[in-house]
């Protein structure tokens, strides 16, 4: 891959982050899948299942790799979120699958392990291997290291605030990550508000000329 189109996947995921930062999708969580997933969406799976890892959706699934029980990225819908249309990294997601699986066969090759024909290369590896290869895409001097560091982070937007959905309708369609991590439910208007402060009492007055939607004045 040379080096502009690892600059327009880099841009492309940093508009996509920071257009999920800034509000949710109306993407739905996705489905568990069979074996006629894609290759990129398989690839694009392993990858959030080693990060935050889940319990496997069905008998023989291998894109999942179960080294936990619970739910993980997957079940959470971290595809759904990266292939929604509204954001600008979807049409490059079939790049991204491709240099994971390249970086997937120079691992094999270095340790002689033998990938399976039928799936894709970053997909044919043990756990372990999915996790020690991983951990080398974040090593500083990494070429790609920015990529991995922006996927890493969408990742965690799907599971730990359902990112790709509204909270509360992600809540009320028990969404796995917030079900998982216990995440309060909002007052019955739909808003959250926290009336035991951390510290026991208030940091500070609320400033008179503060607007109705908390920004300052």
């Amino acid at each position: 891959m040379t080096g502009p189109d690892r600059r327009a996947i880099l841009k492309a995921l940093v508009a996509t982050f920071a257009g999920l930062s800034a509000g949710g999708l109306d993407s739905p969580v996705a489905d568990a899948a069979g074996p006629s997933e894609s290759w990129t969406t398989q690839t694009l799976e392993a990858f959030a299942d080693t990060l935050i890892p889940g319990g496997r959706r069905f008998p023989g699934d291998v894109v999942v790799a179960g080294a936990v029980t619970g739910p993980g990225a997957v079940q959470a819908g971290v595809v759904g979120l990266l292939a929604s249309p509204e954001l600008p990294v979807a049409p490059l997601l079939p790049a991204i699958a491709a240099l994971l699986d390249a970086r997937a066969v120079a691992h094999a090759a270095l340790r002689l392990i033998l990938l399976p024909p039928t799936l894709p290369p970053f997909v044919g590896l043990s756990f372990s291997d999915r996790t020690a290869l991983l951990g080398g895409l974040f090593d500083p001097d990494d070429l790609d290291r920015p990529i991995w560091q922006v996927m890493s982070l969408l990742v965690g937007l799907a599971f730990d605030t359902a990112g790709q959905q509204d909270t509360v309708e992600a809540l009320g369609q028990g969404h796995p990550g917030l079900a998982w991590l216990r995440f309060p439910e909002p007052d019955p208007d739909g808003l959250w508000r926290f009336p035991a402060f951390s510290y026991g009492r208030p940091l500070a007055d609320l400033h008179p000329n503060t607007t109705a939607s908390g920004s300052p004045a």
